[in-house]
């Protein structure tokens, strides 16, 4: 895209930021394997969505659904989790799903690829937890200076609270979060068996477009004030992020490949997730790369050469991503650390719009790596 002049407004940015956004881009306390966590409630499924339809309602219903409090420095944070496991007997293999990094994430993402890896027969006895993160989804969203180091913090707590040493955890993310499970791991902070990066970035909407240099940064972080306070942030967020027309119109031109599957009710749901109180605040670090995990396609391509030799990383490109997007991702064809690339259908969410093909390529790689020791 096109920029007219690095001497734009802040409310220049903020015009175009919209059309900017393409690169938007889980526990049993009875299971053997994980560790007893503390709870506020527990509950059968919680209808907090507003599926396309019934059946997809039935179909992808989790088995359990619960919150977990995370404590980090001064605030106490509800994190929304849910499994999804079939009656079996024996150890398991326990899969942790973590949607993107978006004002939009949501668990509902991982669903789709839960149940189908699930149903698949073979001597894997596997299970899944998926998690939101703190400040998006069915999370609690309190006012907090959201960046990298606090949702990597949230990773490794959250992580560390469900694993123990006969727990066999793998990882999938998506978008950010997969680059952000790469970069704990290799810090040595978290010790999962595999990662699956899926459609996997580093870069938040504005900084990959407008650069980094201090004007854009200063100009950043006023939009980041503005978004943030109590009545102009609303206004501004309800233009850049809290609009129908606007998911709907991202969505149909990157999020998704086919814009069909961006229906009136699916595009529903994901607004609805804009209007909870404190919604802005996590939109407002990630739009203006505060959450990026590195800076650089070279510190990008570092953080999986670190992991060589260690543990199996699969990476999920995808035919239809932004062309950004695709560039980084195709970075890592050939990158050391890198097990396996393999390329599906699809744009920046492949796991939501094609969560059958996405469940295959994920289930072969469990199948190669682990299915021989089930």
């Amino acid at each position: 895209m096109a920029m007219a002049s690095f001497a734009i407004s802040i409310f220049s940015l903020a015009s175009v930021a919209p059309t900017c956004k393409n690169y938007r881009p889980f526990l049993s306390q009875t299971t053997y394997s994980f560790k007893s966590i503390s709870i506020r409630a527990s509950s059968t499924f919680l209808d907090h969505s507003t599926p396309s339809s019934v059946n997809e309602q039935k179909a992808l219903k989790p088995t359990k659904t619960n919150y977990w409090e995370w404590k980090f420095k001064d605030n106490v944070i509800d994190v929304y989790y849910e499994e999804h496991e079939h009656e079996s007997t024996g150890p398991q293999k326990n899969i942790l799903m973590i949607p993107t990094i978006s004002d939009v994430s949501t668990v509902e993402e991982w669903r789709g690829v839960a149940k189908d890896i699930l149903e698949r027969s073979g001597k894997l006895n596997l299970r899944a937890t998926i998690v939101d993160w703190p400040g998006l989804g069915f999370s609690s969203r309190p006012k907090m200076d959201y960046d990298a180091d606090v949702m990597e913090n949230f990773v490794v707590d959250f992580i560390n609270e469900i694993s123990s040493s006969e727990n066999d955890l793998l990882v999938f993310g998506g978008g950010h979060a997969a680059t952000m499970v790469v970069r704990a791991a290799k810090k040595g902070l978290v010790k999962p068996k595999a990662i699956a990066a899926v459609a996997p970035t580093w870069a938040g909407p504005l900084p990959i477009v407008f650069g980094r240099d201090s004007s854009m940064q200063t100009r950043y972080g006023l939009l980041r004030g503005i978004l943030r306070t109590p009545g102009a942030g609303w206004v501004m967020y309800n233009m850049l992020v809290s609009d129908e027309g606007a998911i709907q119109s991202q969505y149909k031109s990157h999020v998704y490949a086919n814009p069909q599957n961006v229906t009136p009710a699916f595009v529903q749901s994901r607004y609805k997730l804009t209007t909870e109180k404190g919604s802005r605040y996590v939109p407002a670090a990630f739009l203006t790369g505060l959450l990026d995990p590195v800076n650089s396609r070279d510190e990008f391509l570092e953080l999986f050469s670190g992991l060589e030799g260690k543990i199996p990383i699969l990476i999920v490109s995808t035919e239809g991503s932004p062309k950004r997007s695709k560039a980084e991702m195709e970075a890592l064809r050939e990158a050391r650390g890198v097990s396996k690339f393999v390329k599906v259908a699809g744009a920046l969410l492949p796991h939501e719009e094609y969560p059958s093909m996405v469940a295959e390529e994920l289930y072969k790689f469990l199948q190669e790596n682990f299915e021989v020791n089930a």
